[in-house]
């Protein structure tokens, strides 16, 4: 029994003979380790006062023999295969379920704090949460890495070889979701009441595969075997409704009838915080139909697909992160995946929110005990759908119900680029979700009345543009009444135009003028649209970006008419990642170094320990000591490096990475032709003069282009194949290679970025939002090269801008260079017209990359004008990297540049920016479990 500091008690309750151990940790913090002795068990939470107290769990400390005795019985008791032959596969399963057992009693602790004192609780939804692997992070937040070492050493195994059995979850793919994870991470370690909710993907986005051709996707793998860490709770499922129509009752409340119906069932997957008991939630729905929608007189009738349908469409839902829409059927299947998230999620927080009220429900006290976070425009439906529930299932009035929805949700930012700021079509949405068409479009109505308002109608130009803009309906006629303000001199001018036009028409039919004019073609309306990231601004009660030049972009361009009638609704949040993952247990060489140096590990909680470094920066033998273990991660990743692609590297080159999710605005394509400027400056030289200009690298890249991103696709074939040249050049050896690791992934980072000396952030100023890889680099004591950009701006200003490469157009300079190209007044550097023409000589084999390479020319127009400005920084590009050479050569300057990187990277803890979260949006308190 274990007593909270609220006064509420975890019980464990045995269904048959099994025990908790309670023990005392290495740093004296009280731990409960849970043995099983047989295959069934059940633990149930309790807040009564008047439980009876049962008899004490045994105590001791624990050791290798009671982990390994919990793993043998998980192997016995609990196996996911076959008894024979206990190899490294069943031994993680074995070890993470006894693993779980701990997680499941801290978790039930935790929840059962959070139901008996009543707490407001945060809410984090998101379309992905990229976690990586579970095992050695676990561990390593409960303090148990030594043990679990040892235990599996006594099995016959080897902790590392164990963990790296375990496949990466498949539910994100890029910083959207690898930040989603951080948070959660940083919300337990800090004790802040929040769960996680998203969607549980079969199939994930794609496993990639690097071929002759370039990429290919082929289906992820990562539930074949099971998931060790959810536990499906069965009996929590909510219906999701779609399509049907609405119908108003007697009583005047809209009813939404009809339709498909399906259920989202909840799977929790604990994540335990560094140093506490606290385990929080990430609740994840997957699909499904009742068994009673099983058409079985169909079936076995022979006509087995129509038996099926319903569960077939209800699964698909949840197979495979962003399906491809660009048919119908696609985006009908994203809207649904996007309305599943935030209806399920939605319907338990309100269930949650009554439990937790007793029979005393006040829906105003909601946003009291609730905190929405949206994370990007993806859960937008929120708004709606909170609407819905409130005033047609809790009869909430829609004064009350608006209050209400807008305190409870907020949203975050996460990009500038105008194809990336959602808009889903009306009559689709219409069609799959027909109540929340009709609440979306009362929303726009009160929001025309409230701009109205506020602007009101003596300058009706201003009225017209700030409508046209801020709208959330876009390409909607305004109401009559509010038309009819707007009206200006000139439309009457217009008019007598028109009528004298066609009195004019009427004169020459009678002419009978054999010349007669064809008729134009009827001109289309453009397509009605919802704007989702309008419906954000307009529904929530806060607005972030995730830095501090994104922000400013957001407020002064993105949303300017927004901030101009909110100033107080928009704040900034720059991004963070958490050091637990990203240095102490991906970098444990470099994280003994730290605590060494700096004699404490409280760096890990308290980022900003790390800046004691600085004082020891010249210090040689901390310099021996950060270019040893640089050294040893760096000789782990060639020989990943020959296990994945093939090729052998040097591990006394300089590591140059670059991974990131493939797109054109992050600038792949610069870094490639750059490499391609080096090679052929180095063919150029002999021997001697190439040794004495360039230092020895190996540029490795890593992401995934989406699988309809044709030109994306493009630049990962042009990439390996420059690589495929380099890389048996026997003229150039070890001096250059080029690599580009398939199927990159959190595990594959966790390898590469402690082993990193320079990483690459290369994007068109003003288009990253914030970036979080350049921080887990940076935290790393990797140097960066980069625009000032997203996030780039503060690590610079934090590390010191003698100890970050820049180069490259700033961002308010992007509009006036883009005006430049399409009047033609752009002249190209004679450079980086040697590096297209020696591309187009062959150099790289026999394929064709005039599609590639077309991006670059022209003035304007879709796929031409450089529309990046790859050409306008490259030769700024190429000037920076040659101050890097000399930079690296000088390896007391470069080593003492590392250690001040991770020095000032403490900014860039997901610890700091939850606590801004928390403390600024969100209103929630940290509850300690006792």
């Amino acid at each position: 029994m274990a007593t909270l500091s609220t006064g509420a008690v975890a019980v464990a309750k045995p269904c048959c003979p099994s025990r908790f151990m309670a023990f005392m940790g290495r740093n004296g913090a009280s731990k409960v380790f849970f043995l099983t002795l047989k295959p069934s068990f059940c633990v149930r939470c309790s807040s009564s006062d008047q439980i009876q107290k049962g008899p004490h769990p045994i105590s001791g400390e624990v050791d290798a023999d009671s982990v390994a005795s919990s793993i043998k019985n998980h192997l016995d008791f609990t196996p996911l295969f076959s008894h024979d032959n206990f190899g490294p596969g069943k031994a993680f399963f074995a070890a993470a379920q006894s693993v779980r057992d701990l997680l499941i009693y801290n978790w039930n602790a935790t929840y059962d704090a959070y139901e008996k004192v009543n707490v407001k609780q945060a809410y984090y939804l998101s379309m992905e949460f990229l976690q990586g692997r579970a095992l050695l992070n676990a561990i390593g937040n409960l303090e148990l890495t030594g043990e679990y070492a040892e235990a599996l050493k006594k099995l016959g195994h080897n902790l590392e070889t164990v963990a790296s059995q375990e496949t990466d979850a498949a539910l994100g793919n890029g910083g959207l979701g690898r930040l989603a994870s951080c948070f959660l991470d940083s919300l337990a370690t800090l004790n802040y009441p929040a769960w996680g909710y998203g969607l549980r993907y079969k199939y994930g986005l794609f496993k990639q595969k690097i071929t002759k051709d370039g990429q290919e996707e082929a289906a992820e793998n990562w539930l074949d075997i099971g998931n060790p860490w959810e536990i499906v709770r069965n009996d929590v499922f909510y219906p999701v409704k779609f399509f049907g129509k609405v119908v108003v009752g007697s009583e005047g409340k809209s009813h939404w009838v009809g339709g498909e119906d399906i259920m989202a069932v909840a799977h929790d997957v604990p994540i335990p915080g560094y140093r506490t008991k606290t385990t929080i939630n990430l609740r994840l729905w997957s699909t499904r139909v009742r068994s009673e929608q099983f058409d079985l007189h169909a079936f076995n009738a022979g006509e087995h697909g129509k038996a099926c349908k319903a569960q077939e469409d209800a699964e698909k839902i949840c197979f495979v992160l962003y399906p491809g829409d660009s048919s119908d059927e696609g985006k009908i299947l994203r809207l649904k995946q996007q309305y599943t998230l935030c209806s399920a999620s939605l319907q338990d927080i309100v269930a949650r929110f009554e439990r937790r009220s007793g029979g005393n429900v006040h829906w105003d006290k909601f946003p009291e005990k609730v905190a929405v976070q949206m994370n990007d425009t993806h859960p937008t439906l929120c708004i709606p759908e909170l609407m819905r529930i409130l005033v047609d299932l809790k009869g909430v009035s829609w004064e009350v119900a608006w209050q209400i929805t807008q305190r409870t949700v907020a949203y975050t930012n996460h990009t500038v680029l105008p194809e990336a700021l959602e808009k889903w079509s009306y009559a689709l949405m219409q069609r799959l979700l027909p109540r929340h068409v009709e609440i979306i479009g009362r929303i726009e109505e009160q929001f025309i009345d409230e701009i109205i308002s506020e602007y009101g109608t003596t300058q009706p130009e201003v009225l017209e543009r700030k409508l046209a803009t801020m709208r959330i309906l876009e390409n909607f006629e305004l109401p009559p009444s509010v038309s009819n303000l707007i009206i200006k001199p000139a439309d009457l001018v217009d008019e007598k135009a028109e009528d004298g036009d066609a009195k004019n028409q009427d004169t020459e039919k009678h002419k009978g003028d054999d010349s007669a004019k064809k008729q134009k073609p009827a001109k289309q309306d453009p397509p009605k649209m919802v704007r989702m990231a309008n419906l954000c601004v307009v529904g929530g009660h806060a607005v972030n970006g995730v830095a501090e030049i994104h922000s400013d972009i957001v407020k002064n361009e993105v949303f300017n008419d927004f901030y101009q009638l909110w100033p107080k609704k928009f704040t900034n949040k720059t991004n963070g990642v958490t050091p637990r993952r990203w240095i102490l247990f991906c970098n444990p060489k470099l994280s003994d170094v730290i605590t060494r140096w700096i004699g404490t590990d409280e760096w890990v909680l308290r980022a900003e320990k790390l800046a004691e470094l600085r004082k020891f920066a010249d210090n040689e033998d901390l310099h021996k000591e950060w270019l040893a273990a640089k050294r040893s991660n760096k000789v782990k990743v060639a020989s990943l490096i020959k296990e994945r692609t093939g090729y052998t590297v040097n591990p006394d080159a300089m590591f140059d990475i670059q991974v990131k999710r493939i797109h054109e605005y992050k600038r792949q394509l610069l870094n490639i032709l750059g490499i391609v400027y080096r090679y052929k400056k180095m063919k150029e030289m002999s021997a001697a003069e190439r040794n004495a200009k360039f230092a020895p690298r190996v540029c490795i890249f890593g992401g995934k282009a989406f699988a309809t991103y044709v030109q994306a696709k493009r630049i990962v074939k042009f990439i390996t194949d420059v690589g495929a040249t380099i890389n048996h050049d026997t003229d150039i050896g070890d001096l250059l290679k080029v690599v580009f690791i398939p199927d990159y992934n959190v595990s594959v980072a966790e390898l590469l970025i402690p082993a990193s000396e320079l990483s690459q952030h290369i994007s068109t100023a003003g288009m990253e939002a914030s970036g979080t890889s350049n921080m887990k680099f940076s935290m790393n004591g990797c140097i960066l090269i980069g625009t000032l950009d997203g996030a780039n701006v503060e690590i610079r200003e934090e590390v010191g801008e003698d100890n970050f490469f820049l180069f490259g157009a700033r961002a308010h300079e992007i509009a006036d260079l883009r005006k430049e190209r399409a009047e033609g007044k752009f002249i190209p550097d004679e450079r980086f017209e040697e590096v297209k023409n020696y591309i187009g000589s062959g150099a790289f084999g026999s394929n064709s990359y005039n599609e590639l390479m077309g991006s670059l020319e022209g003035n304007e127009g879709f796929g031409r004008g450089d529309y990046f400005l790859v050409g306008k920084d490259f030769p700024s590009y190429i000037e920076c990297q040659e101050k890097v050479d000399e930079a690296y050569r000088d390896q007391k300057r470069w080593t003492k540049m590392s250690i001040l990187n991770t020095a000032g990277s403490y900014k860039f803890s997901s610890d700091r920016t939850i606590h801004e979260y928390a403390t600024d949006i969100w209103n929630i308190h940290p509850v300690e479990i006792k």
